[in-house]
């Protein structure tokens, strides 16, 4: 492995967010960070919005290579392959260090309860920092090797940068978000969807709050608010062909 400058822990303390704080790494690993962008990373932190599904290193992780997919291949279709494909190598990383990717078992937290909530600033953001620290030189790795990838086929879709295109997303930012799909990398947790168009909103919202943290902006809330409403379940829970994804993405909440 080459070596790789881990400075994860104060990077992580000056960014604020663990997804945030990836979205950097990697983006600064490859020569282009955005810093609009990864701030509108924040509420994907704590499991998308504090409610404890995949970690938001994960999250964060896969908008990196997302748009390192886009500048590295041919065609949108391609580039989501290759998205989903170096998302999937990220979660086998981040699995193997971890041995699960919900953000609610790795810091033993239900961030809806006050009383957890502080328990985990006073007593527990070391596991978020050290495993941070850790893994960021793998994350990197993996990322590196999923984008090395050939032989991936020359039209996919994905469920999250259809949805971000509808919302009015530019090319390269529903590319941005391609490796959400099924859960991230076709994992079947967290809708990929719901994380897309919250982030998004986030971004909208961040190019006019220039230098504030996105973390609790009024516009994923409401996305959260709209999605729960409609759908409310994960990405294995629900059955795209009924038609409810498409309804909802489509609604004037959005």
């Amino acid at each position: 492995m080459e070596t790789i400058l881990n400075d994860t822990k104060q990077v992580f303390k000056e960014k604020g967010t663990c997804s945030r704080t990836f979205f950097y790494l990697l983006n600064r690993h490859f020569g282009h960070l955005s810093e609009a962008e990864e701030r509108a990373a924040d509420p994907l932190a704590g499991g998308v919005m504090q409610k404890g599904q995949q970690c938001g290193m994960l999250w964060g992780a896969a908008l990196a290579v997302g748009a390192e997919a886009r500048r590295r291949a041919d065609g949108s279709g391609r580039a989501t392959a290759l998205a989903i494909t170096a998302t999937r190598h990220i979660m086998q990383s981040f699995t193997e260090r971890t041995s699960t990717a919900s953000c609610r078992e790795i810091t033993g937290t239900d961030f809806s309860s006050k009383f957890q909530m502080w328990r985990y600033m006073l007593f527990r953001t070391h596991r978020c920092f050290n495993l941070a620290e850790k893994w960021g030189p793998e994350a990197i790795q993996a990322a590196k090797e999923g984008l090395e990838q050939e032989g991936l086929p020359e039209k996919a879709l994905s469920c999250a940068s259809e949805t971000a295109l509808k919302m009015g997303a530019s090319e390269k930012e529903a590319a941005m978000v391609a490796g959400f799909a099924g859960g991230l990398g076709l994992s079947g947790h967290g809708c990929g969807a719901l994380a897309a168009a919250i982030w998004i909103k986030s971004l909208a919202w961040a190019r006019e709050n220039p230098g504030q943290m996105a973390f609790t902006n009024p516009e994923a809330e409401a996305v959260l608010k709209a999605f729960t409403e409609a759908i409310g379940r994960n990405c294995a829970a629900t059955k795209y062909a009924d038609g409810n994804l498409i309804q909802w993405r489509n609604t004037r909440r959005l």
